[in-house]
């Protein structure tokens, strides 16, 4: 058979299969420990925000909650305060169903700690939220998105799936919601889902640019997910079942 010919038959094949099953899907899942900068397959959004919980934590869950949207929520322990202080916020964004993930507990440099360090920073977060919540989470980002060092073998051996990002609000650097939106329609809506990087601690990626993202992504058929399920992911969390350490006190 020609090359002409054989690349035709591959294409025709390829355009005939099904969709991908649930069960495929697990299959793709991302390995712990490696870096994830997108979601696995197209036609998704994954909202994504860091450095919560903070005061304006339960307006977001009440603006995705009434879109029909969920999303993912990086928090830290001691960022914008101590994370036992937003036990109401934290409460409700889990029983709202979006995914809860870890941005460390003091949002230092990671990628210049040592392996214990670094396990300190992730084991106060889970601590914090088997006792607020019940569960583990088993997605990070980490702070300034540093992986280097001994940051990604430490995150394989806590089998952490290890998230950064493919297009940057620029919250943190002073970008406005009208200049945020101009990078997402730059970066449009082909190829894999997007996984942002955006901060619930400022009001206008909150009230201005998450309801802009969620009308965009209707306007454009994406589907508003976790980061989790836009991997194929089912363990977004852990579950009392998986994880059973709890201690005290519990302090920042």
């Amino acid at each position: 058979m020609h090359a002409f010919a054989v690349l035709s038959f591959l294409a025709a094949t390829a355009a005939a299969l099904p969709a991908p099953s649930p069960i495929e899907l697990l299959r793709r899942a991302p390995n712990p420990g490696i870096v994830i900068t997108k979601c696995s397959a197209p036609g998704m959004l994954a909202l994504a925000y860091d450095d919560g919980p903070y005061q304006y934590t339960s307006t977001l869950v009440d603006i995705l909650d009434k879109a029909g949207a969920k999303g993912t929520f990086f928090w830290t322990g001691t960022l914008y305060g101590c994370i036992y202080n937003q036990r109401a916020a934290v409460e409700k964004t889990f029983a709202s169903g979006h995914q809860i993930a870890s941005h460390s507990w003091t949002h230092g440099h990671m990628g210049s700690m040592s392996a214990s360090q670094i396990r300190t920073e992730m084991t106060k977060v889970e601590d914090a939220l088997v006792n607020l919540v019940g569960i583990k989470p088993a997605y990070m980002r980490p702070p300034y998105l540093e992986t280097s060092g001994q940051f990604l073998p430490t995150m394989k051996s806590m089998n952490y799936k290890v998230i950064t990002n493919d297009v940057d609000a620029g919250d943190w650097n002073n970008k406005s919601p009208q200049q945020s939106q101009q990078t997402f329609q730059q970066a449009g809506t082909g190829g894999n889902g997007h996984i942002p990087l955006m901060h619930e601690t400022y009001s206008g990626t909150v009230n201005t640019l998450t309801p802009w993202l969620i009308n965009w992504a209707k306007t454009n058929n994406l589907k508003l997910v976790t980061v989790a399920e836009c991997l194929g992911d089912a363990d977004g969390m852990y579950q009392p079942g998986n994880w059973t350490r709890k201690t005290g006190p519990y302090s920042c």
